[in-house]
């Protein structure tokens, strides 16, 4: 049996009330052999150069793919904590509806557990599309945009381009036709978001009462039945 999760070892000294444990990282599913390797950090001062070097020859080391994976991950990562809420504004929201503190922080953990999904689910996406090769040469940071984009609304939490793009460091364009060519190559499908669907979170993001929230929902519905607006 191969236990693929995190590793706890214990080196306690039995005349010392020291006890240096070792914690290893849980197998990543989307690295070739990417629990069995040593990934080099860049530290600070003196040591930041040689650090640099290490670290750029390891990644020279590495497979095309992982190497691409690798970035990937990276870029989603970091878009991913950009256009995700931070903890005081999930807690003024749950404030403004007066909502007991253990519904708060059941909605925090909600909230962190939507941002593991999007991560797993646009990083799964990702590895597909590198796998398919279907966007051979498409800039890495657009297709990693993409694939958040799409894991976003699959998981129910959509984001506009524009957000999307403004987290990325390229163009909305170019994330659009990255977008449209992973929807064909992998042959997936998507529910249509309509400005409703946007509307709790941005009047969210304005502190403004749950009485708003729901009229400004109710408005953004009624003008896609009635055709007043485009999606």
């Amino acid at each position: 049996l191969v236990d693929v999760g995190t590793e706890w070892r214990s080196f306690s000294n039995e005349n010392s009330s020291a006890d240096p444990s070792r914690v290893g990282a849980p197998e990543n599913p989307f690295l070739g052999g990417a629990d069995l390797t040593t990934s080099i950090a860049v530290g600070h001062g003196n040591s930041s150069t040689t650090g640099h070097s290490l670290a750029n020859t390891q990644r020279k080391n590495m497979s095309t793919e992982d190497r691409q994976m690798s970035q990937g991950l990276g870029v989603i990562r970091e878009m991913s904590a950009r256009i995700h809420l931070p903890k005081s504004i999930e807690s003024r929201f749950c404030g403004n509806l007066g909502l007991h503190h253990n519904i708060q922080a059941a909605a925090t953990r909600i909230a962190k557990k939507a941002v593991e999904l999007d991560l797993d689910g646009a990083a799964k996406i990702f590895k597909d599309v590198l796998d398919s090769k279907a966007l051979r040469g498409k800039n890495n940071e657009a297709q990693a945009a993409a694939c958040l984009y799409i894991a976003c609304r699959k998981e129910g939490v959509p984001r506009t381009f524009k957000e999307i793009c403004a987290a990325s460091r390229v163009s909305k364009k170019e994330i659009g036709r990255c977008f449209k060519l992973i929807i064909k190559s992998l042959e997936t499908s998507l529910e249509q978001i309509t400005s409703a669907d946007f509307m709790s979170r941005f009047c969210g993001n304005l502190g403004l009462h749950h009485n708003i929230q729901a009229a400004a929902t109710r408005i953004a519905k009624k003008a896609v039945e009635l055709d007043l607006v485009a999606g």
